[in-house]
């Protein structure tokens, strides 16, 4: 048997636990298998737990293990890094608990916070520096730390609440989802609500946008005075949240 025959039978080994696939693997000796399985399904569940504390304490520890065998019998590894395992578990929790979506949101929050912890540096404007720039070439662009959720239900409010371990709130559904923003700043992960209006114009600064143009769309949509207004208050908020970068051409 050729080595990476061996090695994708031993994985689909380690997935299933069954006999018929120990029985193919050219082992002398099958006894200890066993300790092997062990250390991958402890190992995956451990990335699992780690990865969505959250999502865990608001689900327990018996409902959180029990979703996380499931997950780990469906999916397996599929990167060089166990890290990028917990990636599909938002998914999992959305197909097992179709009727409590706050638990599917809940993890899209944690995978999204653990995304942007390890996302790209990036030296954000200061407040200190806003005098000095030339904006009407200026090139305003969102760091790559930032992601913004659509949520349906107030998972936001829950999350805080569980990492803040005060009461959280009984879960209530909105409407229309509602944006939640997600960014690293000065190396810590937040998580704030924002209006839908600043998240559309976020949007259009994951590639870059000169700031003329995002004062024109605010005019268009707003009137002058009042979209000038919202322009240079969301503008505020940016930089003291560390959220943009700005290049003068």
């Amino acid at each position: 048997m050729q080595l990476s025959a061996m090695q994708r039978g031993f994985l689909g080994w380690l997935a299933s636990g069954g006999d018929e696939e120990a029985a193919r693997l050219p082992l002398v000796r099958r006894e200890g298998l066993a300790v092997y399985q062990n250390n991958y399904r402890g190992s995956l569940m451990a990335c699992l737990a780690d990865s969505y504390p959250q999502t865990l304490a608001w689900l327990g520890e018996a409902a959180f293990h029990a979703a996380a065998a499931r997950h780990i019998d469906r999916v397996l590894p599929h990167s060089w890094t166990l890290d990028d395992y917990a990636d599909g578990f938002p998914a999992s929790l959305i197909e097992d608990y179709p009727y409590d979506g706050e638990i599917g949101e809940l993890a899209r929050i944690e995978w999204a916070l653990s995304r942007c912890f390890v996302a790209e540096d990036a030296v954000p404007l200061t407040p200190q520096q806003i005098a000095h720039v030339d904006w009407e070439q200026a090139i305003v662009q969102s760091v790559p730390a930032l992601e913004i959720l659509p949520l349906h239900a107030n998972a936001g409010e829950i999350w805080i609440a569980l990492a803040e371990e005060v009461p959280p709130p009984e879960v209530r559904w909105n409407e229309a989802p509602a944006p939640w923003l997600v960014w690293r700043q000065d190396g810590l992960c937040r998580l704030r609500p924002i209006e839908p209006d600043e998240a559309a114009m976020l949007g259009h600064l994951a590639h870059g946008s000169r700031f003329s143009d995002l004062c024109a769309m605010a005019v268009a949509q707003r009137g002058e005075e009042q979209g000038l207004a919202f322009i240079g208050q969301a503008l505020s908020r940016w930089v003291g949240d560390g959220l943009v970068t700005v290049q003068d051409r």
